[in-house]
């Protein structure tokens, strides 16, 4: 299976930006061996899927409800993702658990929704510092993704999951290729335990990967590509991560 490079805009962007960012990706990408996917503002998902047609370059968005349709002021469907062309959507990201009070439980409905509309989640799971320097970053990361295999079932086989070490997230501090990678192996074997075809599920890391640790720590093998912030608003340093990975 083709790992996955997929940015992370967060909240940043303008139509001028993102027209200029994503015409010098799409121009030094060529024929990537690996799928690409750009989570954008829901403002801009129209413009970028404009913008992406007919490429190699799917759409994500970053973040959907848990619900169907109704009074949730602000909030943003599958239903209406899908009407949009969204490949991805990514759920739990550790930015919305902590500064929105996401629950493992609410993080596994957006899930399960977003594959109700045929969009595939990328479930993010990671622990703080403190949880790490305690010795539950197995626990942590365990109990997230259980949440999201309990709810899904069977269709565990369609998420994508993103390993994002809390403390690796925005602060220039990444995680050694070998400590990813043994976190990585552990989710695996989760997986492993919920279904035989396991090896279906790609799972990313989501801890400042950047243009110089990319190829290092996709050379990891439970390493299935990246789920990349900054590095994803700069079109050299995302090409370079995109053509690491192979």
């Amino acid at each position: 299976m083709k790992k996955l490079i997929a940015g992370n805009w967060k909240m940043n962007g303008g139509l001028a930006a993102n027209e200029a960012l994503l015409k010098a990706v799409q121009a030094g990408m060529g024929s990537p061996d690996c799928d690409v996917a750009v989570c954008v503002p829901a403002p801009y998902l129209a413009q970028v899927r404009a913008l992406l047609a007919g490429g190699a370059i799917s759409l994500g968005a970053q973040d959907v409800s848990a619900h169907e349709q109704g009074a949730y002021t602000g909030e943003v469907s599958a239903a209406m993702l899908n009407e949009f062309a969204v490949r991805y959507a990514i759920v739990g990201h550790s930015e919305r658990r902590q500064y929105h009070g996401e629950t493992d439980a609410l993080v596994a409905a957006k899930a399960k929704a977003a594959m109700a509309h045929g969009i595939t989640p990328i479930v993010c799971v990671g622990e703080s510092l403190a949880e790490r320097e305690a010795g539950h970053t197995a626990e942590v990361v365990k109990r997230q993704l259980a949440a999201v295999v309990h709810e899904c079932g069977h269709c565990i086989t369609e998420i994508v999951v993103a390993y994002e070490p809390v403390w690796a997230i925005g602060t220039g501090r990444t995680a050694t290729p070998e400590q990813a990678q043994e976190v990585h192996g552990l989710l695996r074997a989760q997986l492993h335990a919920a279904t035989t075809h396991e090896w279906r599920v790609r799972i990313l890391y989501g801890g400042s990967m950047n243009a110089a640790n990319a190829a290092q720590l996709l050379a990891q093998p439970d390493i299935d590509g990246g789920l990349i912030g900054g590095a994803s608003l700069k079109a050299p340093d995302f090409l370079t991560i995109i053509a690491a990975a192979r």
